[in-house]
């Protein structure tokens, strides 16, 4: 987890015990790691720098504007998929010139506010939002830069919910018919068809997905320049792996080793929007146990971190890493594997306090004995944590921090009870 370490059995996010974290901003808690989200972004930089390459962080991860900034600050733009993310990549600091946009079903709106910000182009997915987007262009007298993002029908990669290039889904279009599509807009007065994207899913283990996706790619770039389209960009999106269980993403280098090649035969500027990667394993979200439970043969553990903070177990099926913050003696800090036998453990369903079934955020874990107020590190949920958080069952949004060197600050307070009304109360009485 790179900078979140036990030191003399206590974890510590860079200099600072997590266990004063909680005591002075409470949990469930989200913690971030500023020296690991650099250096994940930097390693990214340094893999792909032959290229040159536009990194673009993907917002959708996690979209605090105190992390953009840090991302822009360190030579970033952003991948934004609605308005909302666009204003807050403007907010963080970003200029339009790097930022893409992204998305199946832009609205007009979302359109004319991304050509108001002069951002550097669309990844455009369907013929009809193509055309849409030349006609918005044209209301609004400008030109739009667009990427087509297309499908290259890959074997599935990753869980079914987030693998974006299989035969079917809604993303992208069909690598059948794009030159099809390309071939409608030559010339067209409004639109300038200037990249080829393609995201292939996430998060993916493994550089040969990438490989089998670029040599298509690189036949479709000759193909649209054929037709009289001059392709600039070759965006391959992000999806690249983290440390989910013990080690077993590849490093950005892999990845680069796949890439570069087709970046210099197509002489393409390169756009990467990787956002799991910088973020993934920059953050943890810190809980404290409420109860313990036995019911049927099974032990729970109830705390207070559920699934409206983290709905990834139960809708992706995600395996979390979870640990005490301080473990008892004689147990590991933390242990080298957390799916076999470790001594001094026994099952326990971690759960929250929603009333839902699917409120977990690991079943089955090999746990020590817990008691009322010990503390949980559920790691690796820097991304997709916070970003898809609701406030199911009248639960506030947990605040968040983040932690450089021996220094901490809050960079989103903890929501009120009054935050969940006030947009109702707001509305005039009929």
């Amino acid at each position: 987890m790179d900078h979140f370490q036990y030191r003399d059995s206590i974890l510590h996010c860079e200099d600072v015990p997590v266990v004063e974290l909680a005591a002075t901003y409470g949990t469930p808690l989200w913690v971030y790691s500023s020296a690991t989200l650099v250096h994940h972004l930097s390693q990214i930089q340094r893999a792909f720098a032959a290229a040159n390459p536009l990194i673009c962080y993907s917002l959708k991860t996690n979209g605090n504007i105190h992390i953009g900034r840090l991302m822009a600050e360190h030579g970033s733009g952003f991948d934004v998929t609605s308005g909302g993310e666009l204003y807050r990549a403007l907010l963080s600091g970003g200029s339009g010139d790097k930022i893409v946009f992204a998305g199946v079903g832009k609205t007009d709106e979302e359109i004319k506010y991304a050509l108001r910000s002069k951002i550097r182009f669309f990844n455009v997915e369907s013929e009809a939002e193509l055309l849409n987007l030349g006609e918005v262009a044209k209301s609004e007298g400008v030109v739009a830069n667009a990427a087509l993002r297309v499908n290259p029908d890959l074997p599935p990669k990753t869980h079914v919910k987030t693998d974006t290039s299989v035969k079917g889904v809604k993303f992208g279009l069909d690598i059948e018919t794009v030159l099809e599509v390309a071939e409608r807009v030559v010339g067209h007065p409004h639109l300038k068809v200037m990249g080829l994207h393609m995201h292939l899913g996430s998060p993916i283990l493994s550089a040969e997905p990438y490989r089998q996706g670029i040599d298509k790619g690189i036949a479709l770039i000759d193909k649209f320049r054929q037709q009289g389209h001059a392709i600039t960009h070759l965006n391959m999106g992000g999806g690249f792996g983290v440390h989910y269980r013990r080690q077993e993403a590849l490093p950005a280098s892999a990845f680069a080793e796949v890439i570069l090649p087709a970046v210099a035969k197509t002489k393409c500027q390169l756009v990467l929007e990787p956002g799991r990667f910088i973020v993934g394993n920059a953050g943890i979200l810190l809980s404290r146990v409420l109860f313990t439970k036995e019911t049927g043969g099974k032990r729970y553990v109830i705390q207070d971190a559920a699934m409206n903070d983290l709905i990834r177990p139960t809708l992706y099926d995600s395996f979390h890493r979870i640990w005490p913050v301080a473990p008892p003696a004689g147990l590991p800090a933390p242990p080298d594997d957390y799916e076999t036998n470790i001594p001094n453990t026994f099952p326990q369903d971690v759960v929250g306090p929603v009333c839902e079934s699917g409120d977990f955020l690991a079943k089955g874990r090999n746990l020590p004995m817990l008691r009322r107020g010990d503390l949980l590190a559920t790691f690796s949920a820097g991304a997709y944590g916070m970003a898809m958080s609701s406030n199911y069952n009248g639960r506030p949004r947990a605040a968040e921090v983040l932690v450089s060197g021996n220094r901490h600050r809050l960079i989103r307070r903890r929501e009120t009870y009054e935050d969940l009304v006030r947009p109702e109360q707001e509305v005039p009485p009929s």
